[in-house]
């Protein structure tokens, strides 16, 4: 009988108060490694008519990446930028940032919305990944995976037909396609977990199906799992063990489920993260990858793997 309501306590991995000050949050994102990526902008820009993300940016903007490897933290400062960056990935030696959205104005001219820059924040190169952008994850070798929300597959800010329309692309590190989904009616991919380059996990609306790719790019090879979950943006798993994100209602849960049937999960083990202090952990600033979670909370970061989860239940 599946237990429900179990608390976890965590410890914090990390204290951000030393680097964050004057800044607010973008993303905290976990690399293909074992580092982490924290993008802050030194403040958030104005949406367009209270509702419309910018994109091209009315004023300039500094952004600070901060590279956590093993408890030291580096730092990248990139002054003076004129485009809204939402992600930050590694690419190999160097990083990149990504816009959730970009106009399409007439032929050959539209936003690029990725941008390439080396270790010391210098400008490398910027390419076109397409609006509406929800995930981007890298692989160690460089290859850029993306998921797009609703308005990056049917088309906005002029986009028509828009990048994204498949719902998950891979790219290489120069903006050159290398997949395109044809088997997933995707809607919208509301999860997205790049395990490695010959491992690739994704979950999307409105079938709410895990679709798991296999043999990467080059030779993908594609299984389908129905997790029993409605609404979940985010998951993490070791292939056996899942970890979701609660659905519409459920933002702040997360669910425990199994993989002891071919094609299903099984069981739905309500999960309580809690900080130092007891205190419940708000999933807002969060990110699954491999069996991994990280979230950010009062200035700190922690993180938990799917295992950690198994001794206790």
């Amino acid at each position: 009988m599946s237990k429900t309501n179990i608390k976890v306590q965590l410890q914090p991995t990390i204290d951000l108060t030393g680097y964050i000050e004057g800044y607010t949050i973008q993303s905290v994102r976990l690399g293909p490694d074992q580092r982490i990526f924290v993008l802050l902008i030194d403040r958030i820009p104005d949406r367009i008519k209270g509702m419309f993300v910018q994109a091209s940016l009315n004023a300039p903007r500094t952004y600070k990446i901060l590279i956590i490897d093993e408890g030291q933290i580096h730092e990248v400062v990139l002054t003076n930028q004129s485009f809204h960056y939402h992600e930050v990935q590694p690419l190999q030696d160097q990083l990149l940032l990504v816009g959730a959205r970009c106009h399409y104005y007439g032929h050959n001219r539209y936003d690029l919305n990725a941008r390439v820059c080396d270790r010391y924040g210098h400008v490398l190169h910027d390419f076109l990944l397409g609006d509406g952008i929800e995930h981007v994850q890298a692989t160690s070798e460089g290859t850029i995976w993306t998921g797009y929300f609703d308005e990056g597959i049917f088309g906005n800010y002029g986009w028509n037909p828009p990048v994204g329309q498949a719902g998950l692309l891979a790219w290489d590190a120069q903006g050159n396609r290398l997949y395109t989904n044809d088997q997933a009616d995707i809607m919208d991919c509301y999860a997205l977990n790049v395990v490695s380059n010959e491992d690739i996990w994704f979950y999307y609306y409105t079938d709410f199906m895990l679709g798991h790719i296999t043999g990467g790019t080059a030779n993908p090879q594609l299984e389908w799992i129905n997790p029993q979950i409605s609404g979940s943006s985010g998951f993490c798993t070791d292939g056996y063990h899942f970890l979701f994100r609660g659905g519409y209602n459920d933002s702040n849960q997360l669910f425990f489920k199994k993989r002891e049937q071919p094609g299903r999960l099984t069981g739905k083990t309500a999960i309580q993260l809690q900080g130092a202090n007891h205190q419940l952990l708000d999933l807002a600033y969060s990110d699954f990858r491999r069996d991994q979670i990280l979230i950010y909370s009062d200035n700190m970061l922690y993180t938990a793997a799917i295992q950690d989860i198994v001794q206790v239940i």
